[in-house]
């Protein structure tokens, strides 16, 4: 089995730390990417492993602008908690995905609800942390989707970010 490629940002996020944070997780998992929406990147001291260096990190004015730039095949999936919403253990992920979460306080836009190809949820009864949910969101992809190799890749890759 292939990896395939995945993506995580945040849409419309309040607090900047989270997503330096949530990019320094990405990149030490593989991500190929990350973004934000409806806000201006700057480097945050939180992504110690400096990711924007590393990864293309990009940023959507809107929901909509990075909708119609979903590469061709992509998957959008969404972590928010709702009815329609998968319970992560129970989620397939595909090969191709972006993974998006909504703001602290508010979640996801209605829009991105509406328009993401799957929505999946963390255990509890109540939201966690931005950084935090989308860590375990991509934990939960590397497990789900382990290879020797991959695991190789990642395991030399977190070792070099640890020293």
């Amino acid at each position: 089995m292939t990896t395939g490629f995945f993506s995580i940002g945040i849409e419309n996020i309040k607090t900047t730390t989270n997503y330096g944070t949530l990019f320094r997780t990405a990149y030490i998992y593989g991500a190929s990417s990350v973004f934000v929406t409806g806000h201006r990147f700057k480097k945050q001291s939180s992504d110690t492993s400096k990711s924007y260096k590393n990864i293309p990190t990009y940023v959507y004015d809107d929901f909509e602008q990075l909708y119609e730039n979903l590469p061709y095949g992509c998957q959008l999936i969404g972590v928010e908690l709702t009815d329609q919403s998968t319970p992560l253990k129970e989620f397939k992920h595909p090969k191709q995905a972006m993974y998006i979460l909504g703001a602290e306080d508010i979640g996801l836009s209605k829009q991105a609800i509406s328009k993401c190809h799957h929505l999946v949820q963390l255990p509890g009864n109540h939201s966690v942390n931005v950084a935090v949910a989308g860590s375990l969101v991509l934990y939960d992809r590397i497990v789900k989707n382990n290879t020797d190799s991959y695991t190789k890749e990642f395991n030399t890759l977190y070792r070099k970010q640890m020293i």
